[in-house]
């Protein structure tokens, strides 16, 4: 057959003009993916003329952990849901547990226990009062099998088990519950020679004829061998779905093919292979910054997830596996027609929102992995999940099932599973990721439709002058502009080279970074450790670089020093200050955090403060430096803080993360513990005086300070109804009196990219 290849085509462009609230979302709503031909963006008294637009937000996020231990690793990969919506039932290889989550109340959920299924679960749905769960019990690679396991939900019983003779990987249920149908993928072993297809045994397909009492189920089996091009003894099924007709769509992933079958015959009726497409302005080079500047051709789809839109037409996650890879989804009718290809669209999302995973550049990008689709009244939406951005994209289909892009729901590490409750306004999505010593958990995150406003993103970028996002991430401080409530400033920190500043309008939600500001000396660019910045009263910037490595740890020795730096309105370096000699011998590898300046009272030359995370050699437990720096003199002199004892359950470690001048002789700074979720416990800003405080140079004995403590912002952080973020790493105070904090996302690795700008408003 003739294979199409589908170009990407450039979206709309937006020029950063100035937002007005909800405008901001419905400039990116204007995004023009292929195939698809958008009107001009709505303005909020559109949208009000039409009728109100109805959003998702997340309202509850529960760990996986609750069902078990918080010490045990837990994965919590499909997610489907009871018949009624109050239940939602999920597989967790890990434990090797299918797991349970009341749901009555969805704001709420509570654990509600584990049922073992001997190996491996793979994926789960529901029919009538059973959960059907898919299980690898493979011995290896070769010697493959599974199990079907059906689970009594009203008494939490394994039923009945049916042999499945290969290692399963998927399954759906019938809308009229008549048919279940399994891929059993007998996925190939990638330390075995190249790594590379064809492998043995074959995959295939068991159709499960559901009548009555399980004891009465049977099962056929369809043969896939001959079917796709690439390997044709190896189809390698990966996915499956089934529509109102019953009719099953199979995503051959490895072979980049689908597969259409008659349930009621067991006959294979259609395939065709899922193509190519070409990409351009995309990032595939993994140098720590994200440029959008590359191009690919001929690059396979291979789908992974597949959901029917309607009887005609189904939508794949083309996330890759062997050499593909497309970073977007597409639309297919059932003759194996594109209809719609996102080409690069998902790609500048994450870049805008602060979401692009760079260190997937060389792989799939942000990694389109799972697809789900609901009916929701009057409107029917895709929701498309990014394992590698952590995030589900959600976009309302209008006239003949063409999307438009509606809105970004943030997720827990890695989603995986998709599932969609239209009867109770419901999305949920699980995330497999879980590392409880990096702050992660396995969770299952719970949205609702019905809001005015979406609440996510928190801050987001314009266009560049090429009309592409800016990208940004991992934002380490805030600063304001004295003479303006309009905007602030932040930076990015080490994760990414050639450091820069970006200006943030903060005008409307969510804020917009407007411009990067890139540092240079000498006319070349330059790598930071940005972890503090102030504006100077006569304009420009201080700058405060972390230093790397420790004097007293051979396993990380000191890389670079702490350093102060005076940078020029365009990003020039105009200055480099080191702290003493004598203070650099005492360097630990937590060092600046913080910067801030205020004029000295004579009028002429300022004070510069800067605050040292945690403690360097010979500073008594649980006191931090603070150093200022005198601009006439060039003398540093230093007197410390009093850190909060550490309370996390998880241990960890409590030190400073920003600093900020409130006041001639009054600062505040943020004193959090490195601890994530259920394990934080301080998250705080305080406020102390220098106003008694003589500072003492390095040799001598440092003064003490006491603090205030201003605002808890454990709370704040639970707002947004995710896990409380571990990283508050910026603060700052605009001249109205607002008071703004950020959080740093770790450019996306390791993290969920969930980045929190909140205005707490006036807190004095």
């Amino acid at each position: 057959m003739t294979v199409r290849k589908d170009v990407a085509q450039p979206e709309l462009s937006w020029s950063g003009t100035k937002p007005v609230g909800q405008n901001v979302l419905a400039v990116i709503a204007g995004l023009a993916i292929v195939g698809i031909t958008l009107t001009t963006p709505l303005h909020a008294g559109d949208r009000e003329s039409r009728s109100p637009e109805k959003y998702f937000r997340r309202i509850a996020t529960f760990p996986v952990f609750l069902n078990t231990d918080v010490n045990t690793e837990t994965v919590a990969e499909i997610v489907t849901a009871s018949e009624n919506g109050q239940l939602l039932i999920y597989t967790d290889s890990q434990t090797q547990n299918i797991g349970f989550v009341d749901i009555r109340d969805p704001s709420n959920p509570q654990p509600d226990g584990v049922v073992a299924v001997g190996g491996e679960p793979t994926s789960v749905a529901v029919v009538r009062k059973y959960a059907l769960a898919v299980v690898n019990t493979s011995e290896n690679f070769v010697n493959t099998s599974g199990v079907l396991q059906v689970i009594n939900l009203n008494t939490r019983q394994i039923v009945r088990s049916i042999a499945l003779g290969g290692q399963p990987d998927s399954i759906a249920v019938s809308p009229d519950g008549k048919y279940a149908a399994i891929a059993i993928e007998n996925e190939r072993d990638e330390e075995l020679g190249n790594g590379e297809p064809p492998q043995s045994p074959p995959g295939f397909v068991v159709i499960v004829d559901i009548k009555g009492n399980p004891t009465h189920w049977t099962t056929r089996t369809v043969d896939l061998v001959g079917i796709p091009t690439l390997f044709p003894t190896d189809p390698e099924p990966e996915f499956i779905d089934i529509n109102q007709k019953n009719i099953a769509v199979v995503t051959l992933q490895e072979n980049n093919h689908l597969v259409l079958i008659d349930l009621q015959t067991g006959k294979v009726i259609k395939h065709w292979e899922a193509g190519t497409v070409d990409l351009t302005d995309i990032d595939t080079n993994e140098n720590d910054l994200i440029e959008l500047k590359s191009s690919l051709n001929d690059v396979r789809r291979e789908p992974d997830a597949v959901k029917w839109i309607s009887k005609r037409q189904l939508a794949t996650a083309d996330e890759g596996d062997l050499v593909g890879g497309s970073r977007g989804f597409t639309i297919f009718d059932r003759t194996g027609d594109v209809r719609f290809t996102s080409g690069h669209s998902m790609e500048h999302l994450m870049a805008r929102i602060g979401h692009y995973p760079e260190a997937r550049s060389e792989n799939k990008g942000n990694e389109p992995e799972g697809i789900e689709y609901g009916n929701y009244g009057k409107n029917n939406y895709l929701f498309v999940g990014s394992e590698r951005s952590s995030v589900i994209t959600v976009y309302r289909l209008r006239h003949n099932h063409r999307p438009e892009f509606l809105q970004v729901l943030p997720t827990g590490n890695g989603p995986e599973g998709l599932k969609a409750i239209p009867h109770r306004n419901l999305l949920v999505s699980a995330s497999e990721n879980d590392d409880r010593g990096a702050g992660l958990r396995s969770v299952i995150t719970i949205y609702e439709l019905g809001h005015h406003n979406p609440s996510y993103p928190t801050i987001l970028s314009a266009n560049d002058q090429n009309g592409l996002p800016i990208p940004w991430g991992a934002l380490s401080t805030l600063a304001a502009d004295p003479t303006t409530s309009e905007y602030v400033y932040t930076a990015q920190d080490n994760f990414y080279k050639e450091s820069r500043l970006f200006k943030v309008d903060v005008t409307e939600f969510p804020a917009v970074i407007t411009q990067p500001i890139i540092l240079r000396e000498n006319g070349h660019t330059v790598n930071l450790d940005i972890e503090g910045l102030a504006v100077r009263p006569p304009g420009g910037f201080w700058v405060a670089s972390e230093g790397g490595g420790s004097v007293d740890d051979p396993e990380r020795p000191v890389t670079s020093l702490n350093e102060l730096y005076q940078v020029a309105e365009d990003g020039t370096l105009l200055e480099r200050i080191h702290l003493p000699d004598a203070t650099n011998a005492k360097q630990r590898r937590f060092g600046f955090e913080g910067v801030a300046t205020v004029e000295q009272p004579s009028g002429t030359g300022e004070f510069v403060y800067v605050a040292i995370q945690r403690e360097w050699v010979d500073d008594p437990a649980g006191n931090v430096r603070i150093g200022r720096y005198d601009t006439n003199t060039r003398e540093w002199a230093f007197f410390y803080y009093p850190l909060d004892p550490r309370e996390s359950p998880n241990g960890g470690w409590v030190g400073l993360s920003e600093m900020v001048a409130v006041g001639p002789e009054t600062f505040w700074v943020i004193e959090r513990d490195n601890q994530a979720g259920r394990d934080a416990r301080i998250k705080k800003i305080y406020a102390f005086s220098v106003n008694d405080i003589d500072p003492v140079a390095e040799g001598g004995t440092f003064p003490a300070l006491s603090k205030t403590l201003v605002r808890d912002l454990i709370p704040d952080l639970q707002v947004p109804k995710g896990a409380i973020i571990e990283k508050v790493e910026g603060l700052t105070v605009l001249p109205n009196g607002n008071a703004l904090i950020v959080t740093d996302n770790d450019g996306v690795d390791g993290s969920n990219g969930e980045t929190q700008f909140i205005n707490l408003g006036r807190l004095n």
